[in-house]
């Protein structure tokens, strides 16, 4: 079993899990409201670093804004071009407080911005700057689920430079608190029905404007309390859902409409990079397959270092 995929626990962390999500969606909205919208809300997410989590550069003006989670000093930090820094204490207390504390950092940054106070996706929902209930934060819980992170993404990037065509960077979206990475056909797709909770029907038609196969990796939820990965195709074709998708630990959710992996069944294999894209490359093979998607013109070798692609 390979120590570098840490063990994670959706039920003993669960508490932490959610208050990090409520933690990740104020800054995520920072980011929203101060960036101009980029197809498929690419202009959102978050990304894996060195020391956890964050924003990338958020042009403000003529300056520069980074928030970032620093899983390993158990801190928020926000820095700008101008050299100023704010740091808040990642630790237990009420989202209402860290909500303050972000946005005075702001204010202390000489940063005018606005947010929507509500949080998004997420059952319930109460206004950040309402919510005073008391909220742990196990902080090495987070940073295993940091190191997971650190691991799908090197495995979906990997996956990725064998693609020519359009695709998404791997980027983790605080909305569904999940990491992703989609590929397109470069073919229109039919506009989405819309109907997700807590997510506005304009964005998700934006989301799904186009014919993909995407990748993904969440740690867990009320509904499906274990780590997974995950695969889908927008729109699914006929047979999609029947396709032979290895490992042989992966299979259909008829209820979520996707492939599923569990996350323990790549961390316990003998070769957890191995099983992983396994995953990646017959999900994908499926979509592309069924979807009658132009694989010649495409697909690539994998990319290795120093190798320069063939043309």
């Amino acid at each position: 079993m390979s120590t570098n995929w840490p063990m994670l626990d959706w039920p003993a962390w669960r508490e932490t899990a959610v208050a990090l999500q409520l933690r990740t969606q104020i800054v995520g909205k920072v980011r929203l409201a101060l960036t101009p919208w980029l197809n498929h809300s690419w202009h959102v997410p978050l990304y894996v670093s060195a020391r956890g989590l964050t924003t990338s550069p958020i042009h403000c003006g003529t300056h520069i804004l980074e928030i970032a989670f620093d899983f390993l000093a158990d801190a928020l930090i926000l820095t700008t071009s101008d050299g100023a820094e704010c740091r808040i204490p990642l630790e237990p207390g009420s989202i209402a407080d860290f909500h303050g504390k972000v946005m005075a950092a702001l204010a202390d940054l000489d940063i005018a911005v606005t947010i929507d106070g509500l949080p998004s996706e997420m059952p319930d929902p109460v206004r950040f700057a309402d919510d005073h209930a008391h909220r742990p934060y196990d902080a090495d819980a987070v940073r295993g689920f940091w190191r997971a992170l650190i691991q799908a993404t090197r495995v979906f990037e990997q996956f990725r430079t064998g693609f020519l065509g359009k695709a998404s960077p791997t980027h983790f979206f605080w909305g569904s608190f999940d990491l992703a990475s989609t590929r397109f056909s470069g073919r229109s797709a039919p506009p989405h029905p819309g109907g997700v909770p807590g997510l506005p029907d304009a964005v998700t038609r934006d989301a799904y404007s186009e014919q993909e196969a995407s990748l993904g990796f969440w740690p867990g939820s009320d509904a499906f309390p274990q780590a997974a990965f995950y695969a889908y195709a927008y729109p699914a074709p006929a047979g999609y859902a029947e396709a032979k998708v290895e490992p042989a630990a992966a299979a259909y959710d008829t209820t979520l409409g996707e492939f599923l992996l569990p996350y323990e069944a790549v961390r316990s294999a003998p070769d957890p990079d191995a099983a992983l894209l396994a995953f990646c490359h017959t999900s994908y093979d499926a979509a592309a397959d069924l979807g009658a998607w132009d694989r010649d013109a495409l697909e690539c070798p994998i990319g290795r270092p120093k190798v320069v692609r063939a043309v």
